[in-house]
């Protein structure tokens, strides 16, 4: 009645205040950050502090959803712009996961990780793992990836000589034109890259600003890259120092290394290999002093021909100190370390099992030898501890060792426990193709390359490029919807903190350049040719790249030249040297610019991302901690685009200044700090052709 003797303004002013707000989907809000699980890395048996965060006055009820059960969510704070929510959830000791459930009036949603979503799978839930602690100096840390042999030669006493050995049917040889590209079986050709010469560019890396150094292999091994272990006990020599050096190259024509005396002594004589090793504490020493640190590569599935346990090569079979090879022996204690499919070949048993069918690679044997499975662990354990003191492992193809997943995952479990009770902030990290969640969610490794959920999905969208430049996708170049939806799908394999330490590389030694994949050209090497690798290359996509990767949660990895814009097809032509001298300084320049935004703010360490933009050729993000805010708006299109952007669901006021601290193009780019308005919460950019566009919001900018 009283309703009815309202005017028609009364009632529809009283119509509007009592109606709720339509559901904002968009500012709903979690994650795996600290800003929404506290702790982030809880102990078994603790309490976990869940958030979560609406618009304000936006919702009904949140509910904290796990086993099945529902639990109300309690509104704890409120600001001008949300509501936040939260939950105590005690554990127990076992892997958690979950997702939320949103009313508001008769609208029900979820939200996952993928964010608001209409049905609940499984695979996309929120994973907590109570007791997997990930070392905290990793967070976002700038990793900078070695293959020593090109990197930079300090010392040329210790470089590989033309007849020194054999290696795969032929002798090696020393190239003694650092700019020289590798040949197609460049694994037998040595430029002389060595330890030396990563201490005498220390500097470099420090001003650079790299927190971490991660070498491939840098044990005793016949070949350039040493995937093909020789003696996990010692620092190749080649790469360390040669202290006694007698004996005789081969001869022209001959194949058999037992008379390659020169090399016998140089990797055999324990004078080479403690020296050499003494060359390594010195590494960690220098790169500690200056707070970096330095990561192994542990390949540890198979070894090489050349190693002594098998002595395929007869390297150690007349060498006093060691013992007969399996190869050599049935006798020898290593005999259990390989399986050998004819036990009625010996002397001489070339039958043994090789990695993937190379008898180059044997593969190690681990369920049939409890010492070799004691003496790999008692390895990952040395390296990480006193006098050597390195600061972790990249395990090489780790999901291959042994000869069942049974195994395999009860290996590195073992392996990481040990290394973890040597060195307690020492990282376990695998190379990895394909998913790694029931590793990492199981307290095997705590993360990986990240090829799936990074590498590749900003490659096909930037360069529309395979990994390998075998491959190029019109359908996913620019496909901004493919690029969020591969994000999400590979991310849901991390848990916790691991997604703030993967290694998020652009190239590394397996795969092309990416700066090559600019380019767009499909082939390799032996197709192309190694000049092709430079030919039409764009250094602003490769800007728009380094600005992802920089702003991107994980650990941003640069692998060595890339900075300095050096091309190449994927292996061998991947593997060329830096080019001292003639360096693309502004490129560098670049690196060092964007590696500074990256440590200036705890938001890209450890911070929330939010999904801003989607458009063909465009994406853009919030990347979010405590008062800081930082948006990266990414334009591949080949010409200037004018958008505006909803910002305050990422936190943003609606009414504020904030920064332009980054602007790239196809020409170059600037730092010049330029002031743009936010406005009713948006934000309306010009965006050049092929950009990246990074502004700040701060709290005391208000």
């Amino acid at each position: 009645m009283f309703y009815n003797q309202l005017s028609k303004l009364e009632q529809k002013q009283q119509y509007i205040s009592s109606m709720r707000p339509v559901l904002n989907k968009r500012a709903l809000f979690s994650d795996m950050s600290s800003e929404f699980v506290s702790p982030p890395d809880p102990n078994p048996y603790s309490i976990v502090t869940i958030k979560f965060r609406s618009a304000k006055n936006n919702i009904d009820k949140v509910y904290f959803v796990c086993k099945g059960e529902k639990h109300l969510m309690m509104k704890f704070k409120s600001d001008d712009l949300f509501d936040y929510y939260e939950y105590d959830l005690q554990l127990d000791d076992e892997k958690v996961t979950y997702y939320f459930e949103v009313t508001a009036g008769r609208i029900v949603c979820n939200y996952d990780f993928r964010g608001v979503a209409k049905d609940v799978q499984d695979y996309y839930k929120f994973v907590l793992v109570p007791g997997q602690h990930v070392p905290r100096w990793a967070k976002g840390a700038v990793m900078y990836q070695i293959y020593v042999d090109r990197f930079c030669n300090g010392d040329p006493s210790n470089d590989v000589l033309t007849d020194e050995y054999n290696y795969i049917g032929e002798h090696v040889t020393k190239v003694d034109d650092w700019n020289k590209y590798p040949a197609m079986m460049g694994v037998r050709e040595f430029y002389g890259g060595d330890l030396q010469g990563v201490i005498d560019k220390m500097d470099y890396l420090q001003d650079l600003g790299i927190d971490v150094i991660y070498f491939n292999p840098l044990f005793v091994s016949p070949s350039n890259h040493k995937y093909d272990i020789q003696d996990y006990d010692y620092i190749d020599p080649h790469f360390g120092k040669i202290v006694d050096d007698k004996g005789a190259l081969l001869e022209p024509g001959q194949q058999e290394n037992r008379f390659a005396s020169r090399y016998i002594n140089r990797v055999a004589n324990k004078k080479n290999l403690e020296a050499s090793n003494e060359m390594f504490i010195r590494v960690v020493e220098e790169a500690h002093k200056r707070g970096m640190r330095v990561i192994l590569d542990g390949v540890f599935n198979h070894c090489g021909s050349f190693n002594k346990w098998i002595d395929r090569e007869r390297i150690y079979e007349e060498f006093e100190g060691y013992e007969k090879g399996a190869y050599v022996s049935a006798d020898s204690p290593y005999r259990k370390y390989f399986h050998f499919f004819d036990e009625c070949r010996w002397p001489y048993n070339p039958t043994y099992d090789g990695w993937w069918g190379h008898d180059t690679l044997p593969k190690l044997n681990y369920e049939a030898s409890k010492d070799l499975y004691d003496y790999i662990l008692y390895i990952g354990k040395k390296w990480v501890s006193p006098p050597f003191n390195a600061d972790g492992w990249r395990l090489d193809v780790a999901a291959d060792l042994g000869h069942s997943p049974e195994f395999n995952h009860k290996f590195w479990k073992d392996f990481r426990k040990a290394v973890r009770e040597a060195n307690p902030e020492a990282i376990v990290l695998a190379e990895h193709y394909g998913s790694p969640k029931e590793w990492i969610q199981n307290g095997e490794w705590d993360t990986v390359m990240n090829y799936d959920a990074f590498m590749e999905p900003v490659t096909w969208f930037l360069t529309g490029m395979q990994k390998h430049s075998d491959d190029y996708r019109e359908d996913l170049y620019g496909n901004a919807d493919s690029f969020w939806g591969a994000m999400h799908y590979h991310s849901t394999a991390f848990s916790g903190e691991s997604s703030y330490i993967a290694m998020n590389e652009l190239s590394n030694h397996d795969h092309s350049r990416f700066l090559t994949r600019t380019n767009r050209k499909v082939g390799r090497v032996n197709t192309l040719g190694s000049q092709a690798a430079n030919e039409g290359v764009n250094k602003a996509v490769l800007r728009e790249a380094v600005a992802i990767q920089m702003t991107w949660p994980g650990a941003p990895t640069i692998y060595y030249g890339d900075e300095a814009g050096v091309c190449g097809f994927t292996d061998p032509d991947n593997r060329r040297t830096y080019p001292w001298g003639n360096e693309d300084k502004e490129l560098i320049r670049f690196h060092r610019d964007m590696i500074k935004i990256h440590k200036e703010s705890n938001a890209f360490l450890y911070g929330s991302l939010k999904y801003l933009a989607s458009d063909y050729n465009l994406i853009g993000y919030v990347r979010f901690c405590d008062r800081d805010h930082y948006i990266i708006i990414v334009n591949n299109n080949d010409h200037e685009i004018e958008r505006e952007f909803s910002v305050w669901e990422s936190g943003i006021p609606k009414r504020c200044q904030v920064e332009q601290i980054m602007m790239t193009d196809d020409t170059g780019y600037t730092t010049k700090v330029m002031p743009h308005s936010v406005l009713a919460g948006k934000l309306k950019l010009k965006l050049p052709k092929t950009s990246v566009t990074i502004l700040r919001h701060r709290e005391e900018l208000h």
